[in-house]
């Protein structure tokens, strides 16, 4: 009987996870080691066909600064700065894995500590409350050419502009949530072609890194309807920063209250975003499913991926 022939193919061993439909590959990194090439692997990983499926992937780290440390690779393979769904499922990963015992917890990402109060209940967690950080309209923070495309400070401190984007003229405010937002009001985000302009908007020149496009209706006082083009994955069914970023630019304009529900295709999320101070976010984290996937060796990612 011939010997078996090695397999060139690496086990790996993941989460899938989900808040609000925002969903992502998880790698418990304590367990598993860090991948090589985590961009590859986040662009095979999430396709919907031939992979796991997702918006992206997110490893899970030793933090020397907080509890756990996370980062974000879009479905396309770029990194990103933070994602206000992904961090509720690292907190009840870590939490429910043992890697991090603490509530509050302390998560460690590329824009900055953020703190999450879990809410627990026979040692499982079922939704989380987080420490967002401040919005910021600074341009320079997103980064955005404003001055080139003929922004305006509003008294309220947002800044406003109009882009050119298939021939329609759209009205747009800038909110950095640790990653970048772009905000447009639009009167029905069901009827709004949110497939044809988010990813033109994306893209614009304005944005020399890309930028998240928010497409919100505000629906009254405490409620807004939200669909986000996300850099990097496409529209997903929710996303935590732009959940924020429309709230924040929302009320800061005086369109609706400091406390909102923001209501996505995947579900509700209640922001706050008082005066002073950070801005807070409470949405559910949810496990789908978990399992063990064969992937090539991390030099013919890259090519696969292509």
């Amino acid at each position: 009987m011939p010997a078996p022939v090695a397999s060139p193919f690496e086990k790996i061993e993941f989460v899938k996870m989900e808040g609000c439909g925002n969903d992502y590959i998880f790698l418990d990194c304590f367990a598993g080691g860090v991948p090589r090439d985590p961009a590859g692997l986040a662009r095979i990983l999430s396709d919907r066909h031939v992979g796991i499926g997702g918006d992206g992937l997110v490893l899970v780290l030793f933090s020397q600064k907080a509890d756990v440390r996370m980062r974000i690779w879009n479905a396309d393979g770029s990194e990103a700065e933070m994602c206000g769904n992904a961090i509720r499922c690292v907190g009840k990963l870590a939490y429910e894995r043992g890697l991090a015992t603490s509530n509050p917890m302390t998560v460690e990402t590329a824009a900055g500590i953020r703190t999450l109060e879990l809410s627990v209940r026979d040692g499982q967690v079922s939704c989380a409350r987080v420490h967002m950080g401040s919005a910021s309209f600074d341009p320079a923070r997103l980064p955005a050419e404003a001055e080139r495309y003929d922004f305006v400070r509003h008294p309220s401190g947002v800044w406003q502009g109009t882009l050119e984007a298939d021939g329609e003229t759209l009205a747009v405010s800038l909110c950095s949530m640790g990653n970048p937002h772009a905000v447009v009001h639009v009167r029905d985000t069901d009827r709004f072609p949110v497939t044809r302009i988010g990813p033109l908007l994306e893209r614009h020149p304005c944005f020399p890194r890309r930028a998240n496009i928010g497409f919100a209706q505000v629906a009254g006082p405490d409620a807004i309807r939200l669909r986000v083009w996300e850099r990097g994955s496409g529209e997903t069914l929710a996303c935590g920063t732009g959940a924020c970023a429309a709230a924040a630019v929302s009320a800061a304009l005086g369109l609706c209250g400091r406390k909102v529900d923001v209501t996505l295709p995947g579900g509700t999320l209640r922001i706050e975003t008082p005066r002073e101070g950070p801005v807070h976010m409470t949405g559910p984290c949810r496990t789908a499913f978990e399992g063990t996937v064969r992937v090539p060796p991390a030099e013919d990612l890259s090519r696969e991926s292509q």
